[in-house]
């Protein structure tokens, strides 16, 4: 396969981005949002990072540069940022800050870090101990979140605090492994509220109904990359999580479409009325197993597989029209509630009704990520 119109597809994100109106944030742009801080941004600005070191272009290390320095402040506070929500998925776009830090040496690059650590710090808990996904959200706990927090929190914990709390990394993984995961189904469940209380939990597990696709893609991303930053320090955690991803992943495996080598919307009903693969979600397991197999914490033969599931991607949903590339089959949004909002029930009709958007960062950057490992592969 040529992949080089992926760089074009690249160049073009880059070329109609401004730090206020980013091409890629669809959901921002319908709802006619002012620019805030945000995850969806944020896959894009790590992704194109290890474009960067791969390459060596100071272009895109430019563009991420000027980007996010238009959300960061001088002192440290950010653009459209609120601790109070008690939001993980605001400490998501963190994570490139510790890239950035040191890259430039802007030292409120790292006072925004300390900012964002001050949130995990004081964030809402369940029982178990993990972290609330929203104060709008009490005590639940959803596959996204870990990694939206878990991966910066890692990073966190390895470059500035010696791994301290590595345990109470692991113990969150370990947690929604045990209480999340489908053992028959080798699947997780998208949510999980610990107070059995949420009209979407079931009133025994309190866990959802349905296995959403791109919660697993957060979910393997999010143990893959925090299993990256562990130092050597605490080599019993980082194997525990190792086995976890490696179940993980070969759980995942039997559920790729055979003929279109994608995974489904709603990953257990492949060839359901109604139901489509999806991009964004392929993309991050794809992206999970590339790594996963390229760092020995799956068997090697999964940097083929993922390898097929992002060639899939591109044959389905990588389209050129007059010189123009698009990127489609992404679900532009999904989630559990809140109460005032009971169509976000967590049933099959509720994750295949919602909008299936193109070029939005929920997809196009976890492309890139997964772009990125085919690069290495290809070396």
């Amino acid at each position: 396969m040529d992949y080089s119109v992926i760089d074009r597809y690249i160049d073009r994100l880059i070329d109609e981005t401004t730090p206020d109106a980013p091409i890629w944030n669809i959901e921002n742009i319908r709802k006619g949002k002012e620019p805030a801080w945000n995850y969806i941004d944020g896959c894009m600005m790590t992704s194109l990072y290890t474009i960067y070191k791969l390459t060596s272009n100071k272009k895109y290390l430019n563009f991420i540069d000027n980007f996010v320095d238009y959300y960061v402040f001088d002192d440290g506070t950010i653009r459209g940022y609120d601790l109070s929500t008690y939001n993980v998925d605001n400490i998501n776009e963190g994570r490139v800050l510790f890239d950035l830090y040191k890259e430039t040496g802007k030292l409120k690059y790292k006072r925004a870090i300390n900012l964002l650590y001050s949130q995990l710090q004081s964030q809402p808990r369940t029982e178990t101990g993990n972290f609330w996904h929203k104060k709008i959200y009490p005590n639940q706990v959803w596959l996204d979140g870990l990694y939206m927090a878990q991966v910066f929190y890692t990073r966190y914990e390895t470059t500035f605090n010696r791994g301290r709390n590595y345990g109470d990394i692991v113990k969150q993984f370990r947690n929604v492994w045990h209480n999340m995961y489908d053992a028959d189904k080798k699947l997780y469940y998208h949510g999980w509220d610990t107070s059995k209380e949420a009209f979407w939990a079931d009133p025994e597990t309190g866990l959802s109904k349905s296995f959403w696709l791109r919660s697993v893609g957060w979910y393997t991303v999010g143990l893959v990359d925090a299993i990256s930053y562990f130092d050597l320090s605490r080599p019993n955690l980082k194997t525990e999580l190792i086995t976890i991803f490696r179940k993980t992943i070969e759980g995942l495996e039997q559920y790729i479409d055979p003929e279109k080598h994608m995974f489904w919307q709603v990953v257990d009903q492949m060839g359901r009325e109604g139901n489509y693969v999806e991009t964004s979600g392929s993309a991050m397991i794809a992206y999970a197993m590339m790594k996963g197999a390229r760092l020995g914490f799956v068997d090697k033969r999964f940097a083929a597989v993922g390898e097929k599931v992002f060639n899939g991607i591109c044959r389905e949903y990588l389209t050129e029209t007059d010189g123009e590339l698009n990127l489609g089959g992404i679900c532009l949004m999904a989630g559990l509630g809140p109460e005032n909002n009971p169509t976000r029930d967590g049933t099959y009709e509720y994750y295949i009704s919602e909008p299936i958007v193109e070029n939005d960062a929920k997809g196009t950057g976890p492309f890139v990520m997964a772009y990125t490992e085919i690069k290495m592969l290809k070396r």
